[in-house]
């Protein structure tokens, strides 16, 4: 198996009561970062529709009114200008601060696919799998496969599917990394089974815990869990996709990347 050279390097930050690599604090942070501004775009997203209804209803209510009465047309502009005021907030501050990952840059090459999962299940393994006791089991169809990406952005969203399962996971548990190629995308997915644990403060964490809490909450149609903005901004920089499915049943939740194998035509 293949490890990551940058798995155990570096000083040893201390995370929910045990101690992480460097290269796992970094990851922590990217993936706070980028569930950062998903937020800061949820929130843009959905004040607008309420906005603009409130600005439209405005103008109806200023034709139903007296137009000499001069309160209900100051009351009228005053809802007007608030609804202004707040659009103008959404646009400089909002908008401005999720900048930063909105246009993701990638570093293309061609690498093989086999290994980076082996690094990314290993980094995991250290990182937290082991301290939890949960056991991260490899189901690879890869042999000689290569991808035209960014293995370094891809690396970061597999840590994060992987270590969002093992948060989720229970002591003695089993999360699978299946990873298959078809003629033209890469599928990586994460199955695991979810329990209490992904926020029992008693047990060690590397996720953030309001990122872990607002994981446990329901979800509206076709949208993820925020901690999870990571693996959806990157593969979707790539011309691919991510989806989160819930258990359902017996069935296991699942985390799954698609991703083009030349994904630098998909820009």
């Amino acid at each position: 198996m293949t490890t990551s050279s940058t798995g155990t390097a570096g000083a040893q930050p201390v995370t929910s009561g045990f101690a992480v690599s460097e290269r796992t604090a970094h990851l922590r942070a990217e993936t706070a970062l980028f569930m950062r501004d998903h937020v800061l775009s949820l929130v843009s997203h959905d004040l607008r529709g309420p906005l603009n209804a409130i600005h439209s209803w405005a103008y109806v209510l200023e034709r139903k009114l007296d137009p000499n009465d001069p309160n209900s047309q100051r009351a009228v502009t005053g809802i007007r200008n608030g609804v202004d005021q707040q659009v103008k907030l959404l646009e400089t501050i909002v908008d401005t601060t999720r900048a930063e990952t909105r246009a993701l840059a990638l570093a293309y090459e061609p690498f093989p696919l086999h290994p980076l999962l082996d690094e990314s299940a290993e980094e995991v393994r250290m990182g937290l799998a082991r301290t939890r006791g949960v056991e991260i089991v490899m189901n690879s169809q890869l042999a000689t496969e290569q991808l035209n990406g960014d293995r370094e952005r891809l690396a970061a969203a597999l840590w994060v599917m992987l270590t969002f399962a093992v948060e989720a996971s229970a002591q003695g548990a089993t999360t699978t990394l299946a990873s298959r190629a078809d003629a033209t995308h890469w599928h990586a997915a994460v199955t695991y089974e979810t329990s209490t644990a992904l926020d029992d403060p008693a047990l060690p964490h590397v996720l953030e815990t309001f990122a872990r809490k607002q994981a446990r909450e329901p979800r509206e149609a076709n949208r993820i869990a925020w901690v999870l903005a990571l693996c959806k901004r990157v593969a979707e920089a790539h011309g691919g996709s991510f989806e989160q499915q819930d258990a359902s049943g017996s069935a296991q939740a699942t985390l799954a990347l698609r991703i083009p194998l030349s994904a630098q035509a998909a820009r």
